[in-house]
C-alpha cells in the first residue's frame, strides 16, 4: 500500500514541514554533486556508525563528533534518490496536519526528538554494525505516530497495485499506519534472525523506535482545537 495523499484539512501554512524538506533536498544536493572521496568523508563524519557510540559508551577514545552529533547530522543525509523521495513524500503527507495540530515550533521538536529516538533504538538493536545509517526515516515515523493517534479516522488515498492493476482506495489512516509500523517490526524481527544480525541496510528498529515514541510526544504536546490557528508555540 502507497499513500498518495490524505483528505485531512489544515489551518495553517506548514512553515517547518517545508523547512525540514527544503534542509534535507539542500544537503543531498551536496551528496550529490560530492566526489566519491568527499562523500565518503562526508558520510564517515556524519553518518551514524552504531559500532561507533556502542564504543563511546563502553569508554573507549571516541570523539563525540563521531559518536553523539551523528544522531542529529544523520537525519539530514540519504542514501540516494528514492530514499529521500519516498521519506520527503511521507514527510509531506503526514507532517503538515501534526504542525497544524500542535504548532510549529512544538512540532519541530517532536520531529527532532522522534529522529533521535529512532537512532537510539537503531543503536541498541545494531550496537556493532560498522555501517554508516543515514535518513530521516525515524524523525519522519514519529510524525506517523502522532498522525495517527491525532487523526485515526483521516481518510488516506492509497495506491493498492491487485495483480498488475493498480487501484486507489481511501484507507483510515490508523490502517495504513498500523500496517506499516507492523511490516517494519516484522522486517526488523527478520533481519535480527537472519545471519549477521544488524548489519542490514535498512533501520527497521529507527522506524519502529521513531513510530512509539510519536505517540507520546504527540499526546503531551498537542494544543486544544481552538488555540491552533496561528501559535508558533
Amino acid at each position: 500500500m502507497i499513500p498518495l495523499r490524505d483528505t485531512n484539512p489544515r489551518s495553517s501554512f506548514p512553515w517547518i514541514t517545508l523547512g525540514i524538506i527544503l534542509a534535507n533536498c539542500v544537503v543531498f544536493f551536496r551528496e550529490v554533486i560530492a566526489s566519491p572521496d568527499e562523500l565518503e568523508l562526508l558520510m564517515g563524519t556524519y553518518a551514524l556508525i552504531p559500532a561507533r557510540t556502542t564504543a563511546f559508551f563502553a569508554g573507549d577514545a571516541v570523539p563525540v563528533s563521531l559518536a553523539i552529533l551523528p544522531f542529529f547530522t544523520s537525519m539530514f543525509l540519504h542514501g540516494g534518490w528514492m530514499h529521500i523521495l519516498g521519506n520527503m513524500w511521507f514527510l509531506w503527507i503526514f507532517g503538515d496536519n501534526v504542525e497544524d495540530r500542535v504548532g510549529h515550533l512544538r512540532y519541530g521538536a517532536l520531529y527532532l526528538c522522534a529522529g533521535l529516538a529512532g537512532a537510539a533504538a537503531h543503536v541498541l538493536f545494531s550496537g556493532d554494525s560498522v555501517l554508516p545509517t543515514v535518513g530521516a526515516s525515524g524523525a519522519i515515523a514519529g510524525v506517523m505516530g502522532a498522525y495517527m493517534v491525532t487523526f485515526p479516522g483521516a481518510r488516506i488515498l492509497t495506491l493498492v497495485p491487485i495483480i498488475f492493476y493498480p487501484a486507489t482506495f481511501e484507507v483510515p489512516a490508523v490502517i495504513i499506519l498500523l500496517y506499516w509500523l507492523l511490516l517494519q517490526f516484522a522486517s526488523g524481527a527478520a533481519s535480527l534472525a537472519a545471519t549477521d544480525a544488524g548489519q542490514g541496510g535498512v533501520a527497521w528498529f529507527a522506524h519502529v523506535g521513531g513510530f512509539v515514541i510519536g505517540i507520546p510526544l504527540m499526546l503531551l504536546l498537542r494544543r486544544p482545537r481552538q488555540g491552533r490557528r496561528s501559535s508558533w508555540a
